[in-house]
C-alpha cells in the first residue's frame, strides 16, 4: 500500500506568499484530515487562479482545538491569516459546517518548519477539494521530479 506522506489543502494564491515568503508558519483550518502527523509534508496548493503546487513544509506539530479562538490566542503572530481574516474564516466555516450538528468539527493548527518554495509550479493530477486530500508517497515523488 502507498504510504501517506502528507496532505494538501487549497489556499488562495494571494495567501500562499505569506507562508512561503513572509515565513508565517501556522496553517489553520477545520480538521478534515486527521491522519496527519509530525514529520509529514504539507504541500501548498493555490486554488482559483494559477492553480498548482507552489511549495511545501514539514509538519513540526499539530494541535486540535474545539474553540478556534484559542488558536488565535496561542498562535496569533505565526498565523498565515490576519486576525480579521481568521475570524471571518471561522464565521464562514461555522455557517457552512456548524449548523444542525450536535458537535462542531474541531479546528487544527499545523505548525510548519523547513518551508520551501518550488522552483516552478507543479500541476496536480487530481482535483483537490476544499477539505483537502492526503498525498501518498508515489505522488510526492512525482511532484519532486517536476520542479
Amino acid at each position: 500500500m502507498d504510504k501517506i506522506v502528507g496532505a494538501t489543502f487549497p489556499i488562495p494564491k494571494s495567501l500562499i506568499g505569506r507562508i512561503l515568503d513572509e515565513h508565517k508558519n501556522v496553517f489553520v483550518k477545520p480538521a478534515t484530515l486527521t491522519k496527519l502527523e509530525k514529520g509529514m509534508k504539507l504541500i501548498f496548493y493555490a486554488s482559483r487562479e494559477d492553480q498548482g503546487f507552489y511549495g511545501e513544509a514539514e509538519i513540526e506539530d499539530i494541535e486540535f482545538f474545539e474553540n478556534p479562538m484559542k488558536i488565535l490566542e496561542k498562535y496569533k503572530d505565526g498565523l498565515f491569516l490576519t486576525e480579521e481574516e481568521f475570524k471571518d474564516y471561522v464565521k464562514i466555516s461555522n455557517e457552512m459546517w456548524g449548523y444542525g450538528r450536535k458537535k462542531k468539527k474541531p479546528w487544527m493548527a499545523i505548525v510548519l518548519k523547513n518551508i520551501r518554495r518550488y522552483s516552478k509550479v507543479v500541476k496536480p493530477k487530481r482535483f483537490i477539494s476544499v477539505g483537502g486530500r492526503y498525498i501518498k508517497e508515489k505522488e510526492y515523488e512525482e511532484i519532486l521530479r517536476k520542479f
